[in-house]
């Protein structure tokens, strides 16, 4: 049996190399779904490690808690000076730190102030927190130290710089023990030691986890909170367009980091409850508007997202790519139909030889199948290279995108494994066709 089917295979192959161009087109249609599947789930992959990335950065546990700005009344808005008071508290701060679930809780005071060394004035954010930020944040040092708690209860006036923000402001010297100021002589002045200088984190502008953290951590530069509280307060002056601005913020983000990974989303629902209720004055005050003035969101909600939009995107894309197998499939049946009529006295010959039924369907399966997988075999080595050819080309036409792809093994192997099944169910038709031919007639065939 096994001669029978190796000579068998030998003889389809020999076949379909006496009509390469036509075999060739025949698997096209197979070729190109088989690359589009790989592609297409290559991206939707590529997504979702995107995702992964960006959640590693801002930690799978963490929850942030923001101050934002309400809509503003037509009345607010038609002045020429007024103050803006909104976001969160400090009775908020109390209260998120008596959830018990939560492992640490940190304040960050965005103090919207400007940053000059020497002649250099950059569009930083000076930012004052405390020492728990950083690795909470997951903000990791290139060079220097962190400040400790000791510096952040003593108000000392040192910082550490974010990795763009310090190739901005010294761009020709060692940052380290360098002085930089933040504020004016109208808001109030601190003169900041660097002591510290980040990494890079690794958030790109057009990101999920940079629209999430709706600024780029690598111009933050933290320093204490205490400081930031004696010398800037809670208000913050700003004039624009004749225009003068005051905003009362007392703490600008909160992150909370969750014990567990898998109460994150649970405990996200619990803070936005917790803060409504705050605001609306008690458990039994449910008839006042919700907050406008604080957003709740976790970095998982990243990944989360990421993976509904890579299954929908999978499935949309996979079944448009499914669509071309199939045309590929009908291309191999007409072909092989077409082809049995052309062979009609071969097949009469081999049955008066003694030939028989299961032998000629045989022959024809196996020669849709090989027609098939080679389609399969070429498509994969197209969809990868496509694949991973595709960040680089993105890359050259526009440097300012990133679209990172990542070959799912699953893909490959199923998109093959389809193909061969798609070489045997289309040819099974003009299999039997041939097989039951009366092989008086085929004989007869001119």
């Amino acid at each position: 049996m096994f001669n029978f089917l190796l000579e068998t295979f030998r003889l389809g192959l020999k076949n379909l190399r006496l009509h390469k161009l036509r075999s060739l087109l025949t698997a096209l249609g197979i070729i190109i779904g088989v690359a589009a599947v790989i592609i297409m789930v290559a991206i939707g992959e590529g997504a979702k490690r995107d995702a992964l990335e960006q959640l590693q950065q801002l930690g799978a546990r963490n929850i942030l808690v923001r101050s934002v700005r309400p809509p503003e009344s037509s009345e607010a808005s038609g002045r020429t000076s007024f103050v803006a008071s909104y976001g969160i508290k400090r009775s908020d701060l109390a209260r998120l730190r008596t959830i018990p679930d939560i492992e640490v809780v940190v304040a960050l005071r965005d103090t919207e102030q400007k940053v000059v060394h020497h002649d250099m004035r950059i569009l930083a954010n000076p930012i004052g927190t405390t020492p728990d930020a950083f690795d909470v944040i997951n903000l990791k040092l290139l060079r220097g130290q962190y400040f400790d708690q000791l510096q952040c209860d003593r108000a000392e006036p040192v910082c550490v710089l974010g990795n763009k923000a310090a190739q901005q402001l010294f761009p020709y010297e060692d940052p380290m023990g360098q002085q930089i100021r933040v504020g004016t002589s109208r808001s109030g002045t601190a003169m900041l030691t660097v002591v510290g200088v980040l990494e890079p984190t690794g958030l790109r502008a057009g990101s999920e986890g940079a629209a999430m953290m709706n600024r780029d951590l690598d111009m933050d530069i933290y320093f204490p909170l205490t400081l930031a509280e004696d010398v800037f307060g809670d208000m913050i002056r700003k004039e624009v367009a004749g225009s003068r601005e005051y905003k009362r913020i007392e703490i600008s983000e909160v992150w909370l980091k969750a014990k567990k990974t898998e109460d994150v989303e649970t405990l996200a629902a619990t803070v936005e409850n917790l803060l409504e209720i705050q605001q609306r004055g008690g458990p039994q005050d449910m008839k006042s508007t919700p907050r406008l003035d604080v957003e709740v969101k976790a970095p998982i909600q990243i990944l989360r997202a990421a993976e509904r939009t890579q299954k929908t995107f999978n499935a949309i894309m996979v079944s448009v790519a499914s669509f071309s197998l199939v045309v590929g499939g009908i291309g191999i049946m007409n072909i092989m139909l077409a082809t049995v009529t052309e062979r009609t006295k071969e097949i009469g010959i081999r049955r008066a030889l003694g030939a028989k039924r299961k032998h000629i369907t045989l022959q024809f399966l196996i020669e849709t199948t090989v027609i098939s997988l080679t389609g399969g075999l070429i498509g994969i080595g197209l969809g990868a290279g496509v694949a991973k050819v595709l960040p680089g080309l993105v890359n050259y036409l526009d440097s300012s995108q990133n679209y990172p792809t990542v070959i799912a093994p699953w893909s490959v192997i199923g998109s093959f494994a389809i193909s061969g099944l798609i070489g045997v169910g289309f040819g099974l038709y003009p299999a039997m066709k041939a097989a039951w031919m009366n092989p008086i007639e085929a004989l007869r065939h001119a």
